[in-house]
């Protein structure tokens, strides 16, 4: 039995995703598709177990092609994963907290250490800017988007914030309007953002409200991750911000490690995109299209129709997909792969954030 996840139409292309129970363990989503002629069909999709979890690394050899039912030959189809950077492009604003208890705690060094492991491990899969606030409204950029983020952040160690107070509400809200404004002027149509803020505590500022963050959030079509760490840490506050995952101590130690796990989950989401491309033997008419993930015993499908009017021969699987410029796509929040759930403190419910200062570890999104 089949059950339908979402509908989308782009150039000349009705598609519809499909997840079935018959295809239990994998499930696979629909971002966009695109057909040209020759005979080109492309559909840029990610892969997650039915728990969550990201599946990289598959091969074009990992998926079957089926048109109305029957099995498209790999040899005929000539069916390939091209380089998403051909339609796509991932963001990443690393927001770090420099007000006066950030920098004069000693702790400079080891968050310098963190964030430049972070960089290193994001960077090869999204564009990672670094920008930082204090107490004052407007935040300061220190690298912008694909620039050397190492560098960015070794800068901080020079750093001086202008106000000691913590403008967190106003900092998160700067942060989305600067990663919502690169997302506009991306030179693809299909781009995605994820917005990570460190801080050691809570707003002092109090220039804008728990309410203005939580309106430009709601309009931010990208994922939201915070690192809280240090002695005011409160989870219950941070999590309205990290909407996608909170890591939250009050142990200024776990500083590496909160950067650690965010980058883990932010490298594994980034890899679970795949960009698939073949040449379709029809040549006239709608079709129905499956095409079908098989990795470590599991499988999962899509479907999507498509306009075979005009198609002909002498199709490159290679050629850039027909995206549609001028209507980018990008996967909303409740698509985004959800955090698996870290084991809670034995004191605290599974089913609730522990209190603030428990032990550190993700609260998984609701």
């Amino acid at each position: 039995m089949r059950h339908a996840v979402s509908v989308v139409a782009c150039a000349g292309v009705s598609v519809c995703a499909l997840g079935g129970a018959g295809c239990a363990g994998l499930k696979l989503q629909l971002v966009d598709a695109s057909v040209r002629r020759p005979s080109n069909v492309a559909v840029y999709f990610t892969v997650d177990t039915r728990g969550g979890e990201p599946v990289a690394d598959l091969t074009p050899q990992d998926f079957r092609i089926y048109e109305d039912g029957q099995p498209v030959s790999i040899l005929e189809s000539k069916q390939t994963i091209l380089q998403e950077e051909v339609a796509a492009i991932h963001y990443t604003l690393l927001l770090v907290d420099m007000s006066g208890s950030v920098v004069d705690s000693g702790d400079m060094p080891t968050l310098i250490q963190a964030a430049s492991s972070f960089a290193d491990r994001v960077g090869p899969y999204q564009k990672v800017a670094v920008y930082t606030f204090d107490g004052s409204p407007p935040l300061t950029p220190l690298v912008g988007f694909g620039g050397n983020a190492r560098a960015g952040v070794s800068a901080l160690a020079t750093r001086r914030p202008r106000d000691p107070s913590t403008n967190l509400n106003g900092g998160v809200i700067e942060g989305v309007r600067v990663l919502t404004q690169q997302m506009e002027h991306a030179p693809v149509p299909l781009r995605f953002g994820t917005l990570v803020v460190f801080t050691d505590g809570t707003d002092r500022a109090h220039r804008a409200s728990p309410e203005d963050v939580a309106r430009a959030l709601d309009g931010a079509g990208f994922e939201t991750y915070v690192i809280g760490v240090g002695q005011e840490v409160d989870r219950g506050q941070l999590s309205k911000i990290g909407r996608s995952g909170t890591f939250a101590s009050q142990n200024r130690g776990d500083v590496q490690k909160g950067f650690d796990e965010i980058a883990a989950r932010i490298e594994a989401s980034s890899r679970r995109y795949y960009l698939l491309s073949y040449c379709s033997p029809s040549r006239a008419g709608q079709h129905d299209v499956d095409v079908e993930a098989v990795a470590h015993g599991s499988a999962g499908r899509l479907r999507y129709r498509f306009d075979a009017n005009g198609f002909g021969p002498t199709c490159d699987p290679n050629q850039r997909p027909a995206f549609d410029v001028r209507h980018p796509r990008a996967v909303p929040p409740d698509r985004a792969t959800p955090l698996a759930s870290a084991p809670p403190p034995s004191h605290a419910s599974p089913r609730a954030p522990p209190p603030a200062g428990s032990e550190p570890g993700w609260q998984p999104k609701r």
